[in-house]
């Protein structure tokens, strides 16, 4: 009996990465106010379910065009689960707390990826060095700040918000360790599957659908294009060629994007201590994307004596 193993990998690159987290830095910040606006007149798990789908078929459809091989009966399955996990456990709960919490709160909420992401490795035997337990950390107590400042949530949306980074964290360490398709192909089977199943979940929750307004409309159309279809992929290539608390770190990123969208748009309030927060939270991001020190390379004495000839 054999394995069949995952298609390889494209080889990473520093550029990539780096654009790949400037990528979700930004634009993952910027979706926590464009959800609040799409479901201001369009149901959470009807607008879901058109923004990964309609994503998801054009970035198959493009990688089919281009010549890039189908995934096989195994990769439609188990993309399916990580396409729920992720997409519906992580961005479903999230808009659907949304609806009782303001953008800047569900952003700050997310921020304990890292810490989640640390936790889980270690089922797999990943090793979190002793400078990102410490940016975990100092993230954390930025966020406890955030907390006590001027931005609340009810006791549900907290829930969610809590539970959604537990369902995303683990979907994406999980799928580090699973035979799914190669590269971008990989993006499109989870958003066509997980977009496909929160439209059938909005049609069996009979969510009421109404005439929405060219605000959401917008608001939809950038959730499709530039938040599915560049930046998860880009969080997609990251998962496969980062360590998770270097791919997670954009939920300590994401609050900062968020708060100043939400109150230079939005008319969302954050005093003193909520800046302080942020200041903090960028402060433990620092930490944890810091390079690491390369090991050091242990040398044989056959390695390291003369040439013999």
């Amino acid at each position: 009996m054999t394995t069949k193993l995952a298609p390889a990998a494209p080889t990473s690159t520093p550029l990539l990465i780096l654009l790949s987290l400037l990528t979700v830095y930004l634009v993952w910040g910027s979706t926590y106010y464009a959800i609040r606006v799409a479901i201001g007149s369009i149901p959470p798990m009807g607008m879901l379910g058109l923004r990964f789908l309609v994503a998801g078929v054009i970035l198959y459809a493009v990688l089919r065009l281009r010549g890039v091989a189908a995934p096989t009966r195994q990769g439609w399955r188990l993309s399916g689960v990580i396409g729920l996990l992720m997409l519906f456990g992580g961005t479903g709960l999230v808009t659907l707390a949304e609806r009782e919490a303001s953008s800047s709160v569900a952003a700050m909420m997310i921020a304990v990826s890292p810490l989640f992401a640390a936790l889980i490795g270690r089922f797999w035997g990943e090793q979190t060095g002793g400078r990102e337990w410490l940016g975990i950390g100092v993230g954390l107590i930025g966020i406890v700040l955030l907390n006590v400042s001027e931005l609340h949530a009810t006791p549900l949306a907290a829930a969610l918000l809590l539970l959604a980074p537990l369902c995303w964290t683990f979907g994406s360490q999980w799928s580090r360790h699973l035979p799914l398709p190669g590269g971008l192909m990989n993006s499109a089977a989870q958003m066509v599957l997980g977009g496909g199943f929160m439209l059938l979940l909005s049609a069996l929750l009979r969510e009421p659908w109404r005439t929405p307004t060219p605000a959401s409309l917008w608001a939809l159309l950038y959730l499709t294009s530039v938040g599915s279809l560049l930046a998860y992929s880009a969080y997609t290539y990251l998962v496969m060629h980062t360590r998770a608390v270097l791919a997670t770190s954009y939920a300590y990123v994401n609050p900062l994007v968020a708060v100043l969208i939400g109150v230079g748009i939005g008319g969302e309030h954050l005093g003193t201590l909520g800046y302080l927060a942020l200041v903090i939270i960028v402060g433990g991001v620092g930490l944890m994307t810091w390079p690491r020190k390369p090991a050091p390379v242990q040398t044989s004495p056959e390695q390291t004596g003369p040439e013999r000839t």
